[in-house]
């Protein structure tokens, strides 16, 4: 979905309290953040970053973060969801899903008081406008939807000219492809951004 951005600037909000809360749990679960970097298929380097609110983490590494650590990934936003029961439902007030911030994004996470979900639905605002805004284009296993509520965006991909959505919009992907998304209004994006939760058995 995104790529790292160090911060060089003050930290945004999103980072601080997610440094606080991966911290928290990286102790919790007694690993040092050499451990947790192995687990997480990350560089001890980019892990320190995080926690010192250093680097914006993109998604993707947001899931692996909470594949090392063994939670929910909704716990790396705040959130504590409820333990799997049978016939589980989950509503979302407007406004009431668990937030993060990132250089590119805005995440809102919905239905998170359930765990272990297939998918996972994000409303997320678009405040990147430009695809040389990020290093790469993202790869990852899974399959991710998009639908524009209101904005335009353009997703780039490696195998397709880029494609611009309007609001009411929308596009199916396979994630192993290349692809960002940027806003092509003049203000940010809104989108409803729904992502397959593969990257572990233990949070998918």
């Amino acid at each position: 979905m995104e790529t790292e951005t160090s911060q060089r600037s003050s930290p945004r909000a999103g980072t601080k309290s997610l440094s606080v809360i991966l911290r928290k749990l990286r102790k919790n679960a007694g690993l040092s953040i050499g451990e947790l970097a192995e687990r997480s298929t990350l560089a001890p380097s980019t892990l320190s970053k995080i926690e010192n609110a250093q680097m914006s983490p993109t998604y993707e590494t947001i899931l692996s973060l909470a594949s090392g650590l063994g939670v929910d990934v909704s716990e790396l936003f705040a959130h504590k969801p409820s333990s799997p029961v049978s016939g589980r439902r989950a509503v979302t007030r407007v406004g009431e899903g668990s937030k993060l911030k990132t250089s590119h994004y805005e995440y809102e996470l919905l239905c998170a008081d359930i765990a272990n979900k297939k998918i996972i639905p994000l409303l997320t605002r678009i405040n990147a406008h430009s695809v040389q805004e990020f290093e790469t284009l993202v790869v990852h296993p899974g399959e991710e939807f998009v639908y524009v509520l209101e904005g335009s965006v353009t997703l780039h991909t490696d195998l397709y000219a880029p494609t611009v959505l309007n609001a009411g919009d929308s596009c199916y992907f396979d994630s192993m492809m290349g692809h960002a998304l940027v806003s092509t209004s003049s203000d940010p994006a809104t989108i409803l951004w729904v992502c397959s939760n593969v990257i572990s058995p233990l949070i998918g």
